[in-house]
């Protein structure tokens, strides 16, 4: 009777142990990606695993700041982005540690992670041209080269040059072109805009509904949440205008990454991995793909319908992510060179 007494009590406490370490498990994310599916999988996670997800949100280069003026106090286990370059450049500030996970080296492949391991991607995004479907043919589109072309003088609209996503779109044309090409390329658009550039990616879209414009350059994505969008306003214009991949005969597709990387110093080191593991699993990457309109990682992955009625074979660019943020200075430079405000 006293040795059962003392198995239950032992057992007892043992349950209360594990109870108070489940209870206290946590990831910290210091994140600039933003979208509710994002949200919505960190629950998941914590109903699967009793992990329990905190996230910090904030601009990409201060959250880098942040992690290294906290040095080795820093409570951050993830870093997340959604450019290639400035994935890069957290590993070259230091703030990263390789991920070490068969699972992660399984479910992505090589050029869309980082060589060493620093950070990997979660999901892709193309920038391409969308166009109006009245007043432009696609036969009439070809590349991002041939938007600098007269036939479209104050025909174009674009978003502003601190914008990550031009900035980094350009970067590649300087890797590609280098960056004398880079640069008559820029001042030819802005030789060919309608208005001064301003907004987001989904203003563009409106500006030509509008009839303001009638072509732009947009992140796919963003169509796709027009098109499914709760404003009648935003599907009403994304319902006339089409997407368009560039260079499919010559350079191929604009492409970006949107991306995770372990911090140095983690304390939450093995839960961090968990998590971005469970990201990479087949239903996250789905409902990522549905949710947010983005492209899985995981080539096994089903990719939402939208995106297959717009094509998923398409050619993209052969570049390391790592030129975006190598070409970063340069970019900026040339914008404001051309005033490309």
């Amino acid at each position: 009777m006293r040795r059962n007494f003392f198995a239950v009590l032992f057992g007892c406490v043992s349950f209360l142990a594990f109870a108070r370490h489940a209870a206290g498990a946590e990831v910290n994310i210091y994140s600039a990606r933003h979208y509710a599916i994002d949200d919505i999988l960190y629950t998941n996670f914590t109903k699967e695993t009793g992990v329990k997800v905190n996230v910090i949100n904030g601009n990409a280069p201060e959250l880098v700041e942040r992690v290294k003026r906290e040095g080795e106090k820093s409570p951050a286990d993830l870093f997340m982005a959604v450019d290639g370059g400035v994935l890069n450049s957290a590993k070259l500030a230091g703030i990263l540690q390789p991920l070490v996970s068969p699972v992660v080296d399984k479910a992505v492949p090589a050029h869309l992670r980082d060589k060493d391991s620093y950070w990997v991607g979660l999901t892709t995004r193309a920038r391409v041209i969308v166009h109006s479907k009245e007043r432009v043919k696609p036969e009439e589109l070809s590349t991002y080269e041939d938007l600098a072309s007269p036939k479209w003088k104050g025909r174009m609209t674009v978003r502003s040059s601190a914008a990550m996503y031009d900035q980094s779109l350009l970067a590649s044309l300087i890797a590609l072109d280098g960056e004398e090409k880079a640069t008559q390329w820029a001042r030819g658009v802005v030789n060919n805009l309608a208005r001064a550039p301003q907004g987001n990616d989904r203003d563009q879209a409106k500006a030509i509904a509008a009839g303001i414009s009638d072509v732009c350059v947009m992140n796919t994505y963003y169509v796709g949440q027009m098109l499914n969008s709760k404003d009648p306003e935003e599907v009403k214009a994304a319902q006339q205008v089409a997407v368009f991949f560039p260079n499919q005969r010559t350079t191929g597709t604009h492409l970006n990454v949107s991306g995770v990387g372990l911090v140095k110093g983690s304390p939450n080191k093995e839960n961090a991995v968990k998590l971005v593991e469970f990201l990479l699993a087949l239903p996250s990457q789905k409902s990522l793909s549905e949710s947010n309109y983005e492209y899985p990682v995981n080539p096994e992955a089903e990719v939402a319908p939208l995106l297959k009625g717009w094509g998923t074979g398409f050619k993209t660019q052969a570049l390391d992510f790592a030129l975006y943020g190598e070409n970063n200075a340069p970019a900026i430079r040339i914008f404001n060179e051309v005033g490309w405000k």
